[in-house]
């Protein structure tokens, strides 16, 4: 047939046209961009979800902690290779290879040397510092090298290996990495790391650099105890209300031992309303306070018994055997552990020294009496952290006990009494508290998850202040220098925070220091291990260019910005030179979109600034903050300190400073007033917006000058150069050199677990083959000169093996394996086909079978009623017929092949027949399914045929009568049978009232199954 042409109503535009064309074509263009740019996103979505869990580590002394937290795993602790919770920080260092974890702990005896242990004390420490000369006489076995460049110390293995502390700790963060990944299937990056509360900023820095050559990128350094706090406030939530609670946390490691006290209440946020916090309101600490100098008297305890029993026999002084002294000290471990549980042991080694057992019984008692001085120094740390909170033990409610050490029973017996409680609370994992509090923190400083929020105010352990000096003139041409120090950081003030310091008398470059503040609450001995109180010296450089350039300009000052992070390190972010002038504009001159710009953001609670954006850099938005504080700051020349409106609010509590004495009150007394009027002339305009704000509309004289005056700030960058002093960070080559120095240590580790991998491989296919040799089933399918063959290729690759193995390359390796596992494949063939024969050949006996009942069944289906087309029948029955052929001749010519041969009966074509026929049957399997069964004919009387006696209520078929529409509500069998008469008399009406109150009367979930039934 020919298609009739239509004619349009009127034919388009040539403008209307091009426009058609032109957008059909973006709209193609259009849309593999927007498929590429949705691929786009998926993949970053996929790529994203692959990493997006974080992990914490909790650095402990003689063990770590490491938890995870990804996409269905919140908060789980670390299983190391030996399925343990804790890993001991050790590191065997050797030639060709590296042992972390249990694997170095147990090397510890045999290569004393080549193991460390307890390296963290040497962080940020110079080779003078008393916790150095420390470590030598606790373990003289190791040979600490001199680094004349930063005045510390490093390991000498041998010759050829030395390795500084901060790359031993990269390589332990690295093994600890390596264990989350293995952990939770997927690569990790992101890390909160935990460091003793009493670490500085050396200490702190270097933990950092070691962080950066294992590739981590750490989130936060948290103070361990701050992470206990918050892991015990995490899991009782809803115990912490708008009454603050005063919990003491007392912590003794193996290493040192931390007290803090913590406030736990409920605050408001603006972002999240009330929610938890807990701050830190006091710390206490003692360095050398823990399990290991316990243990470290019960092994020179035990190295005197043993020189006691050897007395009359001339024999060496076991001090003087490293191995021995390793073999003590790991007795003293189990000693200590098994003292606080029993009253005596018996401590026994065999083979200490010269092949001589070694056994003696120690007590409880004998135990508390070589540790009496470390006993009584377990309430130090509780004074000291009452005395910086300024608190007494009345106030406080809990005293919980943290950390391996305070199992002891001695130290829980003296902690009591000094605390004055009737108990100490052991409700708290002593060993992961820390671990978990610190992935906490992981997963809320992570952008991949969301967690209810927990407010976490940290306090700063030690000050820090800036010191200058200037000169000033006390008499009309008397000039003096005069030395000032403004605190930038008080003690037990909340961090993080920002800090500007403005220096207001300078208009050339000059010099300033950042130093610790008041240290006197650390006695000599803690003042001696702390190092240097001078952090870092400043010069300014281009202050006098900045002032030449702005001549006309009213200097505000030099700004200095700091920033103490949330790893409680400090940094000078910025230096900046800021001036201000009056700048006169006539109303003219301002146009009616400025008008309307003005107007718009002063809606929005923008207004009106008087600074202007200048020279690049961001106009500088400060208030006012309190003077310093004298009551925990050392007393000097109060400054103009300011801090930034990122800086989280300090505690208003703390007591008013104290007036300076001497020349220094009229100082304050000039700045302060000019601090004033500057600020109530700044002030003005806001005002003058808040009053107009309210409905009342300033005066026109006032609006005027307004606008004829405003201030404007030019704000100049001034050159900063920083000279460390406490402890001179690695350069950017030196930290890169490290970084691949334990990558390549790294990568030479997986290749020699590659090796020995593959050598196992091939050592374990060796012995399981000749073993197969010799079991029936290879026997029944291989001949005696197949067997002889490759029996003889395995012995000769055995002793290849044994000779020449160790020389052997991963690659040689993998070869070798490959040629023999080519050798046996046909062999291994045959024994796996005839495994599979029989559970195949009964599965498609059962699928014939069934699916010949199955077409048997189709076939007898009445004519009337038959959903299956005949050719759809016979090729089901072609199938059938086809796969039942096909089994008896193959399995007919498999029985007339010898078992040695290659058969023709194969699993893979039993599958493919299998599949072929299941196909045919889902096919009309899935047909009966969805196909609707045709309506009855009515019979002579009208009536409706009989439902099948397996029909049930809910599912039986309503037959429309002729006239009803596919819309209409199906109508349910009457129950009763006089009613049921007078339907099948009178005639059906869907329209009329009694047949829509007839639906009404029917029940809800009878109509929604017949509904379903209809579908």
């Amino acid at each position: 047939m020919r298609a009739r042409r239509v004619r349009p109503a009127r034919a388009l535009e040539g403008s209307e046209r091009g426009t058609m064309v032109a957008g059909v074509r973006r709209q193609r263009l259009r849309r593999p961009a927007r498929w590429a740019l949705m691929a786009v996103l998926l993949a970053d979505l996929l790529a994203l979800s692959d990493t997006l869990a974080v992990m914490s580590v909790d650095l402990g002394s003689e063990s770590m902690k490491v938890a995870i937290v990804k996409p269905g795993v919140p908060m789980e602790i670390v299983l190391n290779k030996e399925s343990r919770r804790k890993t001991p920080v050790t590191v065997t260092l050797k030639e060709n290879e590296r042992f972390f974890g249990d694997s170095a702990a147990s090397m510890a005896i045999k290569n004393p040397k080549a193991t460390l242990r307890y390296f963290q004390q040497l962080l940020g420490k110079q080779e003078d510092n008393p916790h150095v000369a420390l470590y030598r006489v606790r373990f003289p076995e190791h040979e600490l090298g001199f680094d004349p460049q930063r005045q510390t110390v490093y390991f000498q293995i041998s010759p050829q290996l030395q390795f500084s502390p901060e790359e031993v700790l990269g390589m332990v963060l690295n093994y600890s990495r390596s264990l989350a990944e293995d952990f939770a299937e997927q690569p990790i990056k992101d890390a909160v790391i935990t460091v003793p509360a009493f670490f500085n900023q050396a200490e702190r820095r270097a933990v950092l650099q070691a962080a950066h050559m294992a590739g981590l990128k750490v989130l936060q350094l948290i103070n361990d105890n701050t992470a206990t706090a918050l892991s015990y406030g995490v899991f009782r939530r809803k115990d912490i209300n708008t009454t603050a609670q005063n919990i003491m946390f007392y912590d003794m490691g193996s290493g040192s031992t931390v007290c803090t006290i913590v406030t736990y209440q409920t605050v408001k946020t603006k972002e999240a309303g009330m929610q938890p916090q807990l701050q830190i309101r006091g710390v206490g600490f003692d360095r050398t306070l823990g399990g290991l100098e316990m243990e470290l008297r019960l092994r020179e305890h035990l190295a005197g018994l043993f020189n006691e029993q050897r007395k009359g026999q001339r024999a060496k002084d076991v001090r003087e055997n490293p191995r021995a002294m390793a073999k003590l000290l790991r007795e003293a471990n189990r000693l200590k552990t098994v003292l606080s549980a029993n009253v005596d042991h018996m401590a026994q080694i065999e083979g200490l020294m010269d092949d001589v057992d070694f056994k003696a019984k120690v007590t409880r008692v004998e135990f508390e009496e070589l540790c009496t001085d470390l006993f009584e120094r377990v309430p130090g740390p509780v004074e000291q952290a009452l005395q910086s909170a300024e608190m007494n033990l009345d106030e406080i409610e809990q005293v919980i006990l943290v950390g391996g050490a305070t199992r002891v029973p001695k130290v829980q017996e003296v902690l009591l009494k000094a605390v004055r409680k009737e108990e100490l609370g052991k409700n708290i994992n002593a060993d992961e508290a820390a671990a978990m509090g610190a992935v906490y923190q992981a997963a809320a400083l992570s952008k991949a998850f969301k967690v209810k929020p927990f407010v976490v105010r940290d306090a700063v352990l030690y000050p820090i202040l800036v010191e200058f000096t200037r000169e000033v003139e006390e008499e009309p041409g008397v000039h003096s220098l005069k030395h000032n120090k403004r605190v930038l950081f008080s003690r037990m003030g909340p961090y993080p925070q920002r800090k500007v310091i403005t220096f207001n008398r300078y208009s050339h470059d000059f010099n300033f220091h950042i130093n610790y503040g008041d240290l006197s609450f650390l006695g000599p001995e803690d003042l001696r291990v702390f190092g240097s109180q001078n952090l870092t010296t400043v010069k300014l450089k281009g202050v006098g260019e900045s002032f030449q350039k702005y001549p006309d300009y009213e200097s505000k000052g030099i700004k200095a910005h700091f920033h103490l992070d949330e790893s409680g390190v400090l940094s000078l972010v910025r230096v900046e030179s800021v001036f201000e002038t009056l700048v006169e504009d006539g109303p003219e001159e301002e146009s009616t979109l400025t008008k309307l710009g003005n107007t718009i953001s002063s809606l929005f609670g923008g207004g009106t600034t008087s600074d202007t954006k200048e020279n690049g850099t961001d106009t500088v938005q400060e208030e006012e903050e309190s003077p310093a504080q004298g009551s925990k700051d050392e007393p000097g020349e109060q400054a103009e300190l300011k801090e930034e409106a990122e800086a989280p609010a300090e505690d208003t509590s703390q007591p008013s400073p104290p007036e300076p004495k001497g020349d220094a009150a009229p100082e304050r007394e000039q700045a302060t007033d000019k601090e004033n009027g500057e600020k109530s002339e700044a002030q003005k305009p806001s005002e003058k917006g808040e009053t107009g704000s309210e409905g009342i509309s300033p005066a026109p004289e006032e609006e005027k000058k307004q606008i004829l005056a405003r201030k404007q700030r030019m704000v100049e960058e001034i050159g900063v150069e920083l000279v460390v002093l406490d402890l001179p960070d690695l350069s950017e080559e030196e930290l890169a050199r490290s970084a691949q120095k334990l990558q390549d240590l790294t990568v030479r580790d997986l290749e020699k677990q590659e090796r020995e991998k593959a050598a196992n491989s091939l050592e374990a296919f060796i012995f399981e083959t000749q073993d197969k040799l010799y079991q029936p089933e290879y026997q029944e399918v291989s001949t005696e000169e197949q067997r002889e063959e490759i029996s003889g290729r395995l012995s000769a690759a055995s002793t290849w093996l044994e000779d020449e193995g160790f020389g052997a390359t991963t690659v040689m390796l993998k070869e070798k394996l490959a040629e023999l596992r080519k050798l046996c494949q046909a062999l291994f063939f045959r024994v796996e086909e005839r495994k599979k024969w029989p559970e195949r050949l009964s599965a498609l006996d059962n699928l014939l079978n069934h699916s010949s009942m199955f077409l048997k069944g189709a076939r007898l289906i009445p004519e009337m009623d038959q959903i299956f087309t005949e050719v759809e029948m016979t090729t089901l029955e072609k199938v059938i017929n086809e796969t039942w052929a096909w089994k008896n001749t193959t399995m007919a010519e498999q029985a007339k092949l010898p078992a040695t041969e290659r058969p023709v009966l194969l699993s893979k074509d039993i599958e493919a027949k299998m599949m072929a026929l299941d196909r045919e049957v889902q096919y009309l399997l899935n047909k009966a399914k969805f196909t609707k069964p045709r309506p009855r004919p009515k019979d002579k009387n009208g009536t409706r045929a009989e439902p099948p006696l397996n029909a049930s209520d809910h599912g039986e078929k309503v037959i429309r009568p002729p006239g009803q529409t596919e819309d209409a509500q199906p109508i349910s069998e009457p129950e009763k049978a006089t009613r049921s008469e007078r339907a099948d008399s009178e005639p059906l009406e869907l329209e009329g009232a009694g047949a829509e109150s007839e639906q009404k009367e029917q029940p809800t979930e009878q109509k929604r199954t017949l509904k379903n039934d209809e579908l």
